[in-house]
């Protein structure tokens, strides 16, 4: 990377060109770094893709310096959703929750950032541009499934359980996994809880810190190599201090 500050842009995707440099990012990430896989990935271009591709509206942030796609997020509201037949994570999850809701809905996933990247101003930019695009689709509830690396619940009981015993969703938007894991593998008075914050991953935390909560179950990916969590923010429910943070302090 440079040594200047990077100065970041942020885009929907707009040209095949660019759903590559996503994908491409993608496989680095998931795929390289990770292990994980899927019927349609193309190890030979090394792009990480699957059928919802073209449904997605695809954010990149981009490092204009070097022109480097430093990260990615693919998003899907309700009305594309309705087109697709169904939400990327209804494989997982059932959402009959949140789509009986009556509420705007956006779908989040596969967010990554590049290596050079991490623990910088990316994810800052990707937030703001998350921000901006709800505001202009009115979107009212955000939700996505996020990853554990690896496919051993036990190796992960304590972040599941801390997330299951802190961060339950509410009744009316509590999704539930298809092929129910169970999150609670640990007593409350048993829970190592240092170690579990230092387990859980920052995407995680971090919607955890703006309000967000976690469906019912976790649900064991294999072909992913990921032990999932269904997360759920409801902007209605952030206080004041976590609206700030999501908006980058901007009212």
């Amino acid at each position: 990377m440079a040594d200047a500050a990077p100065e970041f842009s942020v885009k929907i995707a707009e040209s095949e060109d660019e759903l590559r440099a996503a994908q491409a990012l993608r496989y680095d990430v998931f795929v390289r770094e990770l292990g994980g896989g899927g019927e349609m990935v193309d190890h030979e271009a090394g792009l990480e893709r699957d059928r919802f591709d073209p449904l997605f509206d695809h954010m990149l942030v981009t490092d204009e310096a070097t022109g480097t796609v430093a990260g990615v997020y693919r998003l899907l509201r309700d009305d594309q959703a309705a087109q697709a037949g169904q939400f990327y994570s209804e494989d997982e999850y059932d959402l009959s929750a949140l789509k009986a809701s009556g509420r705007r809905l956006l779908e989040l996933g596969r967010s990554c950032l590049h290596p050079d990247y991490r623990g910088g101003m990316a994810m800052f930019h990707l937030w703001s541009g998350l921000a901006d695009y709800v505001e202009k689709h009115g979107i009212e509830v955000l939700f996505g499934v996020a990853s554990f690396h690896g496919t051993n619940p036990k190796a992960l009981a304590n972040p599941l359980a801390m997330l299951h015993h802190n961060h339950l969703a509410p009744p009316d938007l509590r999704v539930r996994s298809k092929k129910f894991q169970t999150m609670d593998l640990v007593g409350v008075d048993d829970l190592d809880r240092k170690r579990a914050m230092v387990e859980i991953p920052s995407l995680i935390k971090a919607y955890l810190r703006l309000g967000g909560f976690v469906g019912e179950g976790a649900y064991v990916d294999y072909a992913f190599n990921t032990t999932d969590v269904c997360l759920i923010l409801d902007t209605a429910r952030m206080n004041e201090r976590q609206r700030r943070i999501y908006t980058g302090g901007r009212e």
